[in-house]
């Protein structure tokens, strides 16, 4: 959704820091270091030249007129729901011109305070709705008391932790001129390390996946006692993967539902998820987002009738297609996965592989080089896929289709995404053909199965 970081973020002219300066003034005069001197006459010469030097001019301050965007009959403009300037600056290099049909129905509400419950996949925007909500929030009500180190005013939970480097990262983005700082926590990295980013400086948001939230609350590194806004993401998926244990420990050390904000956000609304949104929310304002609107309108969907022993040889032939520029295969299982990234090496290809059993460092490098185009094939598990939020995906294949419909969604979602099209191709056999129906049930219509072209079998 959202692309690379636009580099560091700005230090804001009330935050009181002034970095350069300080570390001018902690060295000597270079004019003291022996050796360094110049002749008497020079070194006149050059501090007349430097009384003399006229300093730049500074760069005027941005300005929202410097960011057009022509009202659009039908579209909300960024422009139109009155956003601070430092949070229309952020939106503004990132290209963002009008809402997402999410942003347009959550934010005008979440905007104003209220609790929120949207049923969304990914793709449709959702994580710039709670991300625009927060930024707007923290900058309308900043805090003049005294903060302690540890204590971020808004939280984001998340279940996987690809999911959380990148909603980490699209905040790095749209806070890159507001003076908040964002942290990231999650297993399988460095504790000390993440552990400075709330020490270093007053943390405002932390992105966390619940097991690694609940490590640092442990250890009293980490106090949720002030938190005004508490967005819980991918709830459907919280539940599957058995954290709603973990969630429920984590809100209530949070202030009480009606003492805070609360976004949550999932891809169905079982009577489970609903169940949940009763507890943790306020009288919530509800929006709902069809999945068949996300899946079918940027992406061209077909189905390969096909023999299980012959899936290798059709998968390796698509991905020697020159359209083929950069692909994620989904399989269900991690030892599915490891048998085609393994199958796929001895090819020649070049590909990486995201599954549960790769360490947290090691995925976060082979996702790096895929986004940077080092990889031409990504081979994922569902849980490992749902954090790949990366522009370009030409196709998407379904080595094994999905037994949760849902899944299938999200697996097609990888691609087609900002504004380009892309292809998904699933492949069915004699194991898994009976997956179809629900799949098409879901998305209200069929999906064109065919016999695959005789030339990618050979």
């Amino acid at each position: 959704m959202i692309g690379k970081l636009f580099g560091k973020k700005k230090t804001t002219a009330n935050s009181g820091e002034s970095a350069p300066a300080d570390t001018q003034s902690d060295r000597k005069p270079s004019a003291s270091k022996s050796g360094n001197k110049k002749p008497g006459n020079q070194q006149k010469s050059s501090r007349s030249n430097r009384r003399n030097r006229k300093p730049k001019p500074e760069a005027a301050p941005w300005t929202i007129d410097q960011f057009p965007v022509p009202a659009m009959e039908g579209k909300t403009r960024f422009h139109d729901l009155g956003l601070d300037e430092r949070l229309m600056h952020g939106i503004a290099d990132l290209g963002f011109e009008y809402c997402s049909p999410i942003q347009a129905g959550v934010l005008p509400q979440t905007l104003q305070g209220h609790d929120a419950i949207g049923k969304a996949q990914t793709g449709t925007g959702k994580t710039a709705a709670f991300l625009v909500t927060i930024i707007q929030d923290l900058l309308s009500n900043p805090i003049t008391d005294e903060r302690y180190a540890g204590e971020p005013r808004a939280l984001i939970i998340a279940p996987t932790r690809e999911l959380v480097v990148q909603i980490g990262e699209d905040a790095k983005n749209l806070t890159k001129y507001a003076g908040l700082n964002v942290a990231t926590l999650i297993g399988g990295m460095d504790y000390n390390k993440q552990l400075n980013q709330l020490k270093g400086s007053l943390v405002d948001i932390v992105v966390a996946t619940p097991g690694r939230l609940l490590d640092f609350q442990s250890r009293r590194d980490l106090f949720l006692d002030q938190v005004e806004i508490l967005v819980i993401d991918e709830a459907d998926r919280m539940l599957d993967m058995g954290f709603i244990p973990q969630v429920r420990r984590i809100v209530r050390s949070t202030p009480n539902k009606d003492h805070r904000q609360t976004l949550l956000f999932s891809a169905t609304f079982t009577p489970e998820v609903l169940s949940l949104t009763e507890q943790w929310t306020y009288e919530p304002f509800s929006l709902e987002i069809e999945p068949e609107s996300v899946a079918t309108d940027t992406v061209d969907q077909k189905v390969y009738i096909v023999a299980a022993d012959e899936k290798l040889a059709l998968l390796k032939n698509i991905i020697k297609l020159p359209e083929a520029k950069s692909v994620i295969v989904f399989a269900n299982r991690r030892d599915q996965t490891r048998k085609l990234y393994e199958g796929l090496r001895k090819e020649g290809v070049r590909c990486g592989i995201l599954s549960g059993e790769i360490p947290q460092n090691k995925r976060s490098q082979t996702l790096a080089r895929f986004k940077e185009g080092g990889i031409q094939v990504l081979v994922a598990t569902d849980v490992a896929g749902r954090g790949i939020h990366v522009d370009g995906i030409s196709h998407v294949v379904n080595y094994t289709l999905p037994e949760d419909p849902e899944d299938y969604v999200h697996r097609i979602g990888r691609t087609g995404r900002a504004g380009a099209t892309g292809t998904s191709i699933s492949f069915a056999c004699e194991d898994d053909a009976f997956l179809l129906a629900p799949l098409e049930e879901m998305l209200g219509n069929k999906l064109p199965c065919e016999q695959p072209p005789l030339e990618l079998l050979s």
